[in-house]
């Protein structure tokens, strides 16, 4: 099978309108598709905010390479890691962890009850064939899997890793370029996404008999794979205590091009202040916002999505344990291959775009509701940044 070999297309750059792009992930800007918080930040400084595939012009792959100046992406992580080390400079500007590690799934009807009984086995593992976008589904499976042997004291010696190459071209298809789409969860209703096998390539040569084992990562997933009675899981990477292990194309984090931080601040602040709005008002209302997410993420139904966000803080942030996940990922990808170049987290983070935004939101509150205004004794600085 011949590589899948693409050009990616985009509006003329225009600093009147930013675009946004997301993945089918938990997050505040999913939320935002109901609320429109974002987009009325924007309007409060003259600008247009859209979702960058309601331009017909811009075709899916900005989304990956971030070839866009004016485009703001708050999805998973892999992507984002992979344009910063090997492609463009952008900025990370915050990060929502969710516990999601996947599970080991086989044949019902196989002897085979727990990860040490694979060994010797056929694993499953994705190969996509579009040069355009990094390989970030294949990525995933390959640390779980990893991750797994490691905690059965195996190695990927002890099991035969069967490369399943596919186009991974749905991006390309007429139907998902015409008509344009005003928000994500278009996209998500056209393709029936906790349906559609373009997800999970695996599933039917496990069923087949091609291979012994493969790797889900969406537990969700799983679950309507083993409604079918004839897919079981032997591991849920999810059940452990240790979130370092359930670092799989997450946290979702924001980021930016380096030329939109440098030459338009403003415009990160406004998109960062409707995240912290969206965020907080997620947190208060956690089975509305999971009513939202139910059409944009992989989870079953509205019930099972708060389910998975109800310990969820929906505000973004650049604490500590998410520069840590975010870390492990780059590390992975590092030391696999998955990327050339390697580069420093910390100084990819800029948390001075969301300390002005949350200072900026506070100010705001605080004119509601006093006839007072803030004081101005004097200038307030974050790490050295001057913000007052």
């Amino acid at each position: 099978m011949s590589k899948t070999v693409k050009k990616s297309t985009t509006v003329p750059l225009d600093w009147t309108q930013v675009w946004f792009t997301n993945c089918p992930m938990v997050s505040a800007n999913n939320v935002d598709q109901e609320l429109g918080w974002c987009r009325e930040e924007f309007k409060k400084i003259g600008v247009d905010y859209a979702y960058f595939r309601s331009a017909p012009e811009n075709n899916w792959y900005p989304h990956y390479i971030h070839n866009l100046d004016n485009l703001i992406r708050f999805g998973g992580l892999y992507p984002p890691i992979s344009v910063h080390a090997d492609v463009r400079r952008t900025v990370l500007l915050g990060a929502t962890w969710v516990y999601e590690g996947g599970v080991m799934q086989v044949r019902a009807r196989d002897k085979i009850f727990r990860v040490s009984d694979l060994k010797g086995k056929k694993i499953g593992i994705t190969k996509s064939l579009n040069t355009i976008k990094n390989d970030w589904w294949r990525i995933q499976e390959h640390m779980a899997i990893e991750n797994m042997l490691m905690l059965h004291d195996m190695t990927m010696d002890d099991i035969e890793l069967v490369e399943f190459p596919y186009p991974d071209d749905w991006y390309d298809k007429p139907e998902m370029l015409t008509p344009p789409m005003n928000n994500p969860s278009e996209l998500w209703m056209r393709r029936d996404h906790k349906h559609d096998y373009a997800f999970r390539p695996l599933e039917n040569a496990l069923m087949d008999g091609t291979v012994d084992a493969i790797y889900n990562q969406m537990g969700q997933l799983g679950q309507l794979s083993e409604a079918t009675g004839e897919i079981k899981s032997i591991f849920d990477l999810s059940k452990l205590p240790d979130w370092t292990l359930q670092v799989a194309n997450t946290p979702a984090v924001i980021t930016c091009t380096d030329v939109m931080a440098k030459e338009h601040p403003e415009l990160v602040i406004a998109y960062m202040k409707a995240m912290i709005k969206v965020g907080r008002w997620a947190n208060d209302h956690k089975r509305a916002a999971a009513a939202i997410l139910n059409r944009q993420t992989f989870y079953l139904d509205a019930e099972h999505t708060y389910e998975g966000i109800k310990h969820v803080d929906m505000v973004p942030s650049l604490c500590a344990q998410n520069l840590e996940t975010i870390k492990i990922g780059k590390d992975f990808m590092l030391s696999h291959d998955y990327i050339k170049n390697d580069f420093d987290v910390e100084e990819w983070a800029a948390p001075e775009f969301l300390e002005r935004a949350a200072i900026e939101v506070i100010e705001e509150e605080w004119e509601r509701r006093s006839w007072c205004k803030i004081p101005r004794g004097g200038s307030i600085d974050v790490d050295g940044t001057r913000l007052g």
